[in-house]
């Protein structure tokens, strides 16, 4: 049976930084992953200041399109508010994790092509039986299988959605055209945001963040500006969705199980800061591993994670109430509270 220190489940972004980190660290890492070559994801596709030095210290230097700031739009409303923690990054996802791969592949990390099938947790290790029939070993196990954890479930910790608690998806596709800005945009309609982010020289992502229903192209056309800009610009992408959000988890952590990234729980894509907040929980739960304390991460779990859920959480409750048309106007009143919150999840 072949054993590792540390055994991820997920191959995504925050899977394998969890892996560098072990790596970092003098532990041996597998990742069991099923899906082959480069992982996409449906997601913004920007990089806060804060997660560009995450990925340094991993060794990962990607190469992207500088984003200097954030704009809101509604109406006639917005509000623009410049990275005072230095410039962001938009890039592919795909670029994203072809970097991490490499890097992963650098250090000596095991990538198993396989899914989790069942979960056995023992006092001093953990076992997983793989669909293809093989049984792996760790002595601690990372869950990092995104927002429907088959980790989370097979722990107990995963922890059911109030049926009335409203539930949003996200959808993405990438246009051929240059940016016009060097901020990432978002657009506020009635019912869903817009997100434009810069990539490259010559693409944005478009991502629509909204209810189950949201049309992707209805959206877009309810904004003249934007469908303006966009008209005639050629689609480099398939169109891909994610969601739902939220998620929720009872606890991050279990015996010598973790959970880091969308599987720790995930409260709304609204801010865009899911991968910063997926690298700093990584390099947590591998710090709380080497001590040899993993029931440490849960408290390391919320420092790391405070803002995120208490800002969100709070712009959620807005966006789904009878202010949320109020949001951007009120921003641009008050810019300097608007600046504080994005400074708080940029950092």
């Amino acid at each position: 049976m072949r054993t590792f220190n540390v055994l991820v489940i997920g191959g995504g972004p925050v899977g394998m930084a969890a892996a560098i980190e072990a790596r970092l660290s003098g532990l041996s890492a597998g990742i069991i992953e099923q899906r082959a070559g480069t992982v996409d994801k449906a997601c913004g596709e920007g990089l806060m200041p804060g997660a560009l030095p995450l990925l340094e210290r991993l060794g990962v230097t990607p190469v992207g399109r500088d984003l200097v700031g954030v704009t809101y739009r509604s109406g006639d409303h917005s509000v623009t508010h410049r990275f005072s923690s230095g410039s962001g990054m938009g890039m592919r996802r795909t670029i994203l994790h072809d970097a991490l791969r490499s890097r992963a592949n650098e250090l000596g990390v095991i990538f198993v092509e396989d899914s989790l099938q069942t979960l056995r947790s023992h006092e001093k290790h953990v076992v997983v039986d793989c669909q293809g029939g093989e049984s792996i070993r760790g002595d601690y196990l990372i869950g990092a299988d995104g927002l429907h954890s088959t980790v989370s479930r097979q722990a107990g910790l995963f922890r059911e959605v109030s049926v009335g608690r409203t539930k949003r998806y996200g959808i993405r596709q990438h246009f051929q055209i240059a940016p016009w800005s060097e901020f990432i945009e978002v657009y506020y309609t009635k019912y869903a945001e817009v997100y434009i982010t810069p990539v490259s020289n010559d693409q944005v992502g478009v991502a629509v963040l909204g209810p189950r229903a949201t049309d992707f192209e209805a959206t877009i056309a309810s904004l003249p500006e934007l469908a303006a800009r966009l008209e005639g610009a050629a689609p480099s992408s398939q169109r891909s969705g994610a969601g739902s959000f939220p998620q929720l988890t009872a606890a991050r952590t279990k015996g010598r199980v973790l959970l880091v990234g969308d599987a720790s729980g995930y409260v709304d894509a609204i801010t865009g800061e899911g991968l910063r907040l997926g690298f700093a929980q990584a390099r947590a739960a591998v710090e709380c591993i080497v001590l040899g304390q993993p029931q440490m991460y849960e408290l390391r779990w919320r420092q790391v994670s405070r803002d995120f859920r208490v800002l969100t959480r709070g712009l959620i409750t807005l966006a789904n109430s009878p202010l949320r048309m109020a949001i951007v106007p009120l921003a641009s009143r008050f810019p300097s509270l608007f600046g504080f919150i994005v400074n708080r999840l940029a950092r």
